[in-house]
C-alpha cells in the first residue's frame, strides 16, 4: 500500500450541497432505512432514508436522520406518533423503494402508489411492508437536532432514535440459531445519486484476528 495524494476541503468554505456530495459518495454502501409511519389522521406513509443505521443490539436500536426541509411528512409522523417500522430493502423490492422516494403530498399513501401491501403491525400503529423479507416494529425514544442547532442551515436534520419491539423475518431466510442467509437475503446498499449495489453478488469473507 502507498500513501495517497489528497485534496483537502474545509467545511466552512463549502456549500451544503458540496459537503453532501462528498459525504454521501464516500460513506458507501449505506443501509437503506425504508421507514413506514402513519400520520395522526391515519394516512400510511413510506419513504427510504440512507442516513440510517442500527446502533445497538439489545433492544435493537436504530437511528434515522431526516434532513430538515425534505420529507417533512415522515418526520412529522415520527414526532407525533412516536412509532415507525423499518422494512429491509432487497432486490425484490428495490423498484418499489425507489418509487416511494418521490415527492408526494402528506395525504398520499405511498403503499398504494407503489403497489405494496400495508400490513398491520402487532405492537404499534405504523404499517409494515408485507412484501419485504424482514420488518422491525419500533418506538421512538429520542429526537435530537443535528447540524445547526436551529436547523437554519441546509443539510441540518433531526436524529430519530428508536427501539424495536418485534422483528418479522421470512421463514426461508432464518434458522433456529437466528442466522440469516446472507446470500438468500439479496440486500441492497445505497451509493451516490442513482447508484445501488447488490450485496449477494459481492460478498466475501475474511477471518477476524483472535
Amino acid at each position: 500500500m502507498q500513501i495517497e495524494v489528497k485534496r483537502t476541503f474545509a467545511i466552512d468554505d463549502m456549500e451544503a450541497g458540496q459537503a453532501y456530495k462528498l459525504g454521501s459518495s464516500l460513506i458507501v454502501p449505506r443501509p437503506i432505512g425504508w421507514i413506514g409511519t402513519r400520520s395522526e389522521d391515519g394516512t400510511a406513509n413510506l419513504a427510504p432514508y440512507s442516513f440510517f443505521n442500527m446502533v445497538a443490539a439489545y433492544p435493537p436500536t436504530f437511528v434515522v436522520a431526516p434532513v430538515l426541509g425534505s420529507r417533512k411528512d415522515t418526520l412529522a409522523n415520527l414526532e407525533a406518533t412516536r412509532e415507525f417500522t423499518v422494512n429491509v430493502v432487497t432486490e425484490e423490492t428495490v423498484e418499489a423503494m425507489n418509487l416511494s422516494a418521490g415527492s408526494y403530498d402528506a395525504d398520499v399513501d405511498e403503499f398504494e402508489i407503489c403497489g405494496l401491501t400495508a400490513v398491520a403491525a402487532e405492537t404499534i400503529g405504523a404499517p409494515i411492508v408485507g412484501e419485504a423479507v424482514a420488518n422491525f416494529e419500533c418506538v421512538v425514544t429520542h429526537v435530537i437536532p443535528v447540524g445547526a442547532p436551529s436547523g437554519d442551515l441546509p443539510g441540518s436534520g433531526m436524529l430519530v432514535v428508536g427501539e424495536a419491539t418485534k422483528i418479522h423475518v421470512a421463514e426461508r431466510l432464518v434458522d433456529d440459531m437466528f442466522n440469516i442467509d446472507q446470500y438468500g437475503l439479496r440486500a441492497i446498499g445505497r451509493h451516490a445519486g442513482g447508484l445501488y449495489n447488490r450485496t449477494a453478488e459481492t460478498l466475501f469473507e475474511i477471518e477476524r484476528p483472535a
